[in-house]
């Protein structure tokens, strides 16, 4: 007698995910705060330059665990450096085996050529508009990770492009947030008719923001909870694993570079995971499930009594302060730029601005 094979029903296919990332302070190392640096970083060979611990790890999982789930995904890289040293950075993107899709630098002779000096260091219109030409063409429902720094205005341009993706940034409300940040006038016209293109389905899942210059975070609570600041690339990857967008293993491998060449210890890295939990950046049955792997092989100091204890702690007081909390509305408008931006922009910078457009 044959057996009848039970049949499950197909799985539905996931949405494209697309990955975004800055390179400078983000992926690469750069220092230009003087002109010296600034030389030095230009004349650079691939091999000479040096990776953020973890980095390559976190985006080559990223490919890994899409193509183990047969999701369709495209890593990109968008630079504000110019495109002179193009060649440098795709040898070290070689060197270090990260799979990418395609790059994109600044053009800064263009400004030079014009004599708009002020403009080479104003990267928002530039990133932006290069974001929304990206998402055209992207498959519906495509959903976003956009990793950054908190060098420049990485936190700002990638919120704007969330809320424009999103529909509740339109054009006539993008218009004076552009003016007041200072974006080149001649580049406006057409980030708007891109915003206007792309602009009406949700798309960014998360932003990550890698704090090379240690920001203080309550600086990015006018953010939101999209955006993540994360102090290392084990804690970026455990948010992503805690998203279901990593497995278990590539959270291992982040774990070993940082622990075989970057000096990091296992108490080191429990301590990042003990701060995502008390950001709530993560649950504390996420933390359990991605953190006994890692301290069954020694990446993470082995679970003992107090820690189960300590561990209960916390469970007890994210309970009670779930039920104290006041349930959030979802999002149905942009962030208060307005206020983002009179945190970010001392007044003299405004009263500048207003000065040279009069």
């Amino acid at each position: 007698m044959s057996l009848m094979r039970r049949k499950h029903p197909a799985r539905a296919p996931l949405p494209p995910l697309l990955c975004r990332w800055d390179l400078d302070k983000t992926y690469l190392r750069s220092e230009f705060d003087t002109l010296r640096q600034l030389w030095r970083t230009a004349r650079e060979t691939g091999a000479d330059k040096i990776e953020v611990p973890g980095v390559a790890d976190v985006i080559k999982g990223l490919r890994s665990a899409a193509d183990r789930r047969e999701r369709p995904v495209a890593i990109h890289f968008i630079s504000a450096s110019p495109p002179q040293i193009g060649k440098a950075i795709r040898d070290k993107l070689a060197l270090d085996g990260v799979p990418y899709d395609g790059i994109v630098f600044k053009d800064q002779l263009q400004h030079i050529a014009r004599g708009r000096f002020k403009h080479l260091r104003e990267h928002v219109g530039f990133k932006l508009a290069e974001l929304l030409r990206g998402r055209q063409g992207s498959a519906p429902g495509t959903r976003e990770l956009l990793f950054g720094d908190d060098w420049e205005s990485d936190p700002l341009t990638y919120s704007l492009y969330a809320d424009i993706v999103a529909g509740r940034l339109p054009p006539d409300r993008l218009a004076p947030i552009l003016t007041r940040i200072g974006v080149d006038p001649l580049a406006v016209p057409a980030v708007l008719a891109l915003a206007e293109e792309v602009g009406g389905a949700e798309g960014v899942q998360r932003i990550f923001i890698n704090l090379e210059r240690r920001t203080p975070l309550a600086t990015f609570q006018l953010f939101g909870p999209r955006l993540v600041p994360a102090f290392n690339y084990f804690q970026t990857a455990i948010v992503l694993a805690a998203d279901g967008l990593l497995d278990s293993e590539d959270v291992a491998r982040v774990a070993r570079t940082l622990l075989d060449r970057s000096g990091f210890t296992p108490r080191r890295l429990d301590n990042s995971l003990a701060d995502l939990l008390r950001r709530n950046l993560v649950s504390l049955d996420a933390a359990r499930a991605l953190s006994d792997p890692l301290r069954t092989d020694g990446l993470l100091p082995a679970a003992t009594r107090r820690r189960g204890q300590w561990l209960e702690r916390v469970r007890t007081r994210m309970r009670r302060l779930r039920r104290r909390a006041v349930p959030e509305s979802p999002q149905t408008g942009p962030l208060d730029y307005d206020a983002i931006l009179d945190r970010f922009r001392p007044a003299k910078h405004a009263a500048a601005d207003a000065g040279a457009a009069s």
